[in-house]
């Protein structure tokens, strides 16, 4: 009686906590961002400018960020449509038990793998629907005025609150349904868009059968050592993301496979390799690869001298982003506008949403306003990634990115290389491993350096 009595307790503070953790990051969404009209804003490869004549011309309230008080349209509904188009994933609340564990949240640690999962989502959409693609009801989603949003969160932590005491769970209907968004596309062609836009939602579920859903990641990350709750660093999660496609069992994800750099090098043989890989059994097409490339901006500081490499490789439409943060905290970097990063903070504590339902909602999986942060700010860790359709393309972005290297190195020391041939000509061990290990060794002796010198837990 009295261990049941203990239980109780435990359960009762662990909703207690989950109900606190939704007021306390409910917050970071609501500051005002602020663009100018006179520079233009990059968003993974597409320049946006919001000059226009009519000056006078208001920016809707609802869009959630602000030019310069008073300007302009321009093409702004075309920004904020891309930007909301981007798949956000954020920490979330009341989801399946962690196995080994007790959580139901990922509130306070969750960040960098939620970062992780933002970029491959990117890499996803530019693999099945193209950069051009934005979602339909982008600009449908509402962003609360700050005035009612005090008043709105403290209403539902109240209602959590009251709901974990009841043992009942808040339940949300659904706004942007399924069957209401399909009924409105003109061809099959949009049909099938929206199907994948759901699909690969769905991938990054909170669930243990979500092929990139949290459970997953951390799932792959114990055999690093890390468990959840654990902190995990843009290097880190590279190799875990790596693992977690490599061992998706999806027909849909045979044509693309994940590369992660070593020691800042890119070993174009080995790339190359991993995109034919599927030749030797009689596709005669290359795959597609997302490169990842953990690298460090600086010592302790990030080094101001790399601002420009950094702003070029958002520029690239093949780029998907960046894992990287301040310290602290992770976010995804997707654009800039003059020296300021604009990202998407996975700082939000949502309700969980069952992805295995057809009919689920998807705009909590949509930010609905930018941030941005000055690129001193940042911290020097980082993971920067790229999407190649095939091997013509890989090669072309070498080419390119190498250029862009040797631009911006003052030095003869590049951020990172590109370099012809296999790592294991260059005294490298093999990156053929055992399917038990998630890292080769000469990785895991990197990686244990990286997590001494990453992130400090939220």
């Amino acid at each position: 009686m009295e261990a049941t009595g203990t239980e109780e307790v435990d359960k009762l503070k662990t909703k207690f906590i989950s109900a606190w953790n939704n007021m306390k990051y409910s917050w970071v969404l609501k500051t005002k961002t602020y663009f100018s009209r006179n520079s233009p804003v990059l968003l993974l490869g597409k320049c946006y400018h919001f000059k226009c004549e009519d000056e006078n011309k208001m920016l809707p309230a609802r869009s959630g960020c602000t030019i310069e008080d008073h300007v302009i349209s321009g093409n702004v509904d075309e920004f904020r449509k891309d930007f909301i188009s981007r798949i956000w994933l954020t920490y979330r609340e009341e989801f399946p038990q962690i196995e080994g564990s007790s959580l139901t949240t990922d509130c306070g640690w969750g960040c960098t793998l939620r970062t992780s999962q933002m970029l491959l989502a990117q890499g996803l959409i530019l693999h099945f629907l193209g950069r051009a693609w934005t979602w339909p009801d982008a600009l449908n989603i509402e962003n609360s005025d700050s005035e009612s949003w005090t008043s709105h969160t403290v209403k539902k932590f109240t209602a959590s609150f009251e709901a974990s005491l009841s043992g009942e769970r808040e339940l949300k209907t659904p706004t942007i349904s399924l069957k209401d968004t399909i009924g409105r596309y003109s061809d099959d062609h949009e049909m099938r868009n929206e199907i994948y836009h759901r699909r690969i939602v769905s991938w990054f579920g909170d669930s243990p059968l979500a092929l990139f859903g949290l459970h997953r990641l951390i799932e792959y990350g114990k055999k690093s050592g890390k468990k959840a709750g654990d902190w995990y660093g843009p290097a880190v999660v590279a190799h875990i993301l790596r693992k977690a496609v490599e061992e998706a069992k999806h027909p849909d994800l045979r044509g693309i496979t994940i590369y992660v750099a070593q020691d800042c090098t890119v070993y174009s043989s080995d790339v190359i390799d991993k995109q034919c890989a599927s030749m030797a059994s009689g596709n005669t097409d290359d795959k597609a690869v997302i490169i990842l490339v953990p690298v460090r901006l600086g010592g302790e500081r990030t080094n101001i001298d790399y601002l420009e490499f950094i702003k070029g490789i958002l520029s690239l439409e093949y780029c998907v982003g960046i894992i990287g943060g301040k310290p602290k905290q992770s976010y995804y970097f997707a654009g800039f506008q003059d020296d300021s990063l604009i990202y998407m903070d996975p700082h939000y504590c949502q309700s969980f949403v069952d992805v295995s339902i057809k009919d689920f909602p998807l705009e909590t999986f949509h930010c609905p306003s930018p941030k941005k942060m000055s690129f001193r700010k940042m911290d020097p860790s980082c993971t920067i990634g790229f999407y190649c359709r095939n091997v013509q393309d890989f090669k072309r972005a070498s080419e390119e990115i190498t250029k862009m290297l040797q631009i911006s190195s003052k030095e003869k020391y590049p951020l990172f290389t590109f370099v012809n041939g296999h790592s294991r000509d260059y005294d490298f061990t093999s990156t053929t491993t055992n399917k038990e290990d998630i890292f080769p060794e000469d990785e895991n002796k990197i990686l244990k350096r990286f997590s001494t010198e990453e992130f400090v837990l939220l």
